[in-house]
């Protein structure tokens, strides 16, 4: 059975109230959110969402991390807390980047669809 976008705001929108901070990997997390980056002043940073349309789900702010230095980000994440918590699934970044020193990257962009 196919879902209607009306069926996938539903679900798209109550995930908007748990999933709450997002994450940098250094590859992908897999369903356990693995690779998460660590070091330097590396935190999880908080996630805001718009309202889900079309079918999916945005992200409304563009949180800024701390990377230290040595590091390629390749993906994101989505978390219930800012340190532990549930892993919510996450996805590669539209282009990796390289710190070979300590920088910060901003998550300009997070969208969460249901095929």
């Amino acid at each position: 059975m196919a879902l209607t976008n009306a069926a996938k705001h539903v679900m798209l929108d109550e995930l908007a109230t748990v999933a709450v901070y997002v994450s940098l990997h250094t590859a992908d997390p897999g369903s356990t959110g693995t690779s998460e980056v660590t070091g330097g002043s590396y935190t999880r940073e908080a996630i805001t969402w718009n309202a889900a349309a079309s079918g999916a789900l945005d992200s409304s702010n563009t949180p800024v991390f701390d990377v230290p230095a040595g590091t390629t980000v390749t993906h994101w994440g989505l978390w219930s807390a800012a340190t532990n918590g549930t892993f919510y699934g996450g996805n590669s970044l539209s282009a990796s980047e390289a710190f070979t020193g300590a920088g910060t990257y901003t998550l300009t962009d997070a969208d969460v669809s249901l095929s």
